[in-house]
């Protein structure tokens, strides 16, 4: 099926009951007008950080489901898979033989060897630092082989993620063969998991590289294109960063992730200032995907420059005095927190669980260009989990809560959970959301913030009323 312009659920195999069946059925039962496409995070047997160290693609792990089943729920909705470009699973099958046959391993340049990448075999502390990287040190861990020697593997994030040498023909195969899967399986969307760290150089951060990049992005849509799919499905590439790394996505014609609206929309409720949120709504693309929460924590790197330092600052502060249960040390080690530009909550409880708030948060966010994508927590307003957290000290769990049917079916009674299905239902069904269509967004007076979208051929129209200070909302259309 190819995508629409519909509202995308963000959900892993088992939150929504415990399977990919009762996701399909919950779906039917609760949201069927409300969710037009489902990202189901990473549901592939994986050793590590709940799916994103996925050990093998061809198959789906026996715990959700089957290919079927992805593909029953494809049937009404379109579907987004994860592709982890970056790294592989240490326990995957390629690693392991790997370790096992070393250079005579098939897999001998699938992985980036430090004594291959590295002039001398070792980085100077110079190109250490110059690395945009997630640990305090050079990023490697130590391969053990079978015959006892060890040697130094590129491993940008957990211990069981390692790197891929995208040049390796090996793994351009690999790559490939994992992408015809997947648009074979239905997917409509293939996700560049962790993509702008894909492509490595020396002498530079070994992020975003260009024109490494181009390259990349383009050899895998490249890919899919050529898959005997009668709906190719396209590239969507992840990346946390600076908002001008987005715009040069979107500039070279491909869909992005707005994943700054989080914080600006919060910044707005906060402050009851629409300003800096309006001047990026008319300067954001209208082909991307529009996110207020994920499986990850809120991040903040996204808005450097789009807010002023201290406007950051002023937001993050709020999120942990008027969030609810927001604390700041389940942004740190002690909960596991490899992010420090990422802040560990729901959304819903960044506003105090506080029900209008929310809603206006939703409202703004689908009156916002691009899809909507709403979080599975965020579909059903879910507060902060602090007995998952604390079971785990895993700090972004406080935002991953399993949900039971019995749960959901008492939670969308919630008159904030309505309320929001029917918001979805109204931005599914409108014809103003057109993505080509037209948006102005206006600040008629202190505290007030309009957004009217109208139909690219100007017949439909809706507009968004927002109270920022007061958090109330009011919508007419025609």
């Amino acid at each position: 099926m190819k995508f629409s312009n519909k509202i995308m659920l963000i959900t892993y195999a088992d939150s929504l009951g415990t399977n990919l069946t009762d996701l399909r059925e919950v779906l039917d039962e609760h949201f069927d007008k409300a969710v037009g496409g489902v990202h189901i995070l990473p549901f592939f047997p994986s050793s590590a950080d709940r799916g994103f160290a996925p050990m093998r693609y061809d198959v789906v792990d026996e715990k959700f489901g089957t290919w079927d089943d992805v593909r029953r729920i494809g049937e009404k909705r379109y579907l987004m898979f994860d592709f982890m470009i970056n790294h592989i699973s240490r326990q995957s099958p390629y690693f392991q033989d790997f370790l096992a046959k070393k250079d005579a391993s098939e897999f001998s340049d699938f992985f980036i060897r430090y004594k291959d990448f590295w002039p001398g075999g070792e980085p100077t502390q110079e190109q250490v630092d110059l690395i945009y990287k997630r640990k305090p040190r050079a990023p490697y861990i130590d391969a053990e082989f079978a015959d006892g020697t060890t040697e130094k593997v590129w491993c940008t994030f957990g211990d069981e993620q390692i790197d891929i040498n995208v040049r390796s023909e090996r793994a351009q195969r690999f790559f490939r063969e994992t992408l015809e899967n997947m648009a074979a399986n239905n997917a409509s969307i293939v996700r560049l998991d962790a993509f702008a760290y894909a492509t490595k150089r020396v002498g530079t951060n070994c992020f975003f590289v260009e024109p490494d990049t181009w390259e990349l992005l383009g050899a895998m849509q490249g890919v899919l294109d050529g898959t005997k799919s009668p709906n190719a499905p396209m590239i969507l590439p992840e990346i946390h960063e600076h908002y001008s790394i987005q715009m040069k996505v979107a500039d070279k014609g491909y869909w992005i992730y707005d994943f700054a609206l989080p914080v600006m929309v919060l910044h707005a409720l906060y402050s009851g200032d629409g300003t800096y949120l309006k001047r990026w709504l008319e300067m954001c693309p209208k082909h991307q995907f529009t996110t207020l929460d994920t499986h990850d924590g809120i991040g903040i790197v996204d808005v450097k420059d789009l807010l002023p330092d201290d406007a950051v600052d002023f937001t993050k502060e709020k999120m942990f005095s008027e969030g609810a249960n927001v604390k700041k040390v389940y942004n740190t080690e002690a909960y596991n927190n490899l992010d420090v530009y990422q802040v560990n909550t729901t959304y819903y409880s960044a506003l105090g669980n506080d029900d209008a708030a929310y809603a206006l948060a939703r409202a703004i966010q689908f009156f916002a260009p691009g899809i909507p994508m709403v979080y599975y927590v965020g579909l059903l307003a879910g507060k902060n989990d602090l007995d998952f957290l604390e079971s785990t000290k895993e700090g972004r769990n406080i935002n991953r809560h399993y949900y039971s049917r019995e749960e959901i079916d008492a939670e969308v009674e919630r008159p904030v959970v309505r309320e929001l299905v029917s918001l979805m239902e109204f931005r599914n069904s409108h014809p103003a959301f057109d993505i080509d269509g037209e948006m102005e967004v206006s600040l008629p007076s202190d505290g007030m913030l309009r957004i009217r979208r109208s139909s690219a051929d100007g017949t439909a129209w809706a507009q968004l009323d927002c109270d920022l200070a007061g958090h109330s909302y009011a919508i007419t259309h025609s």
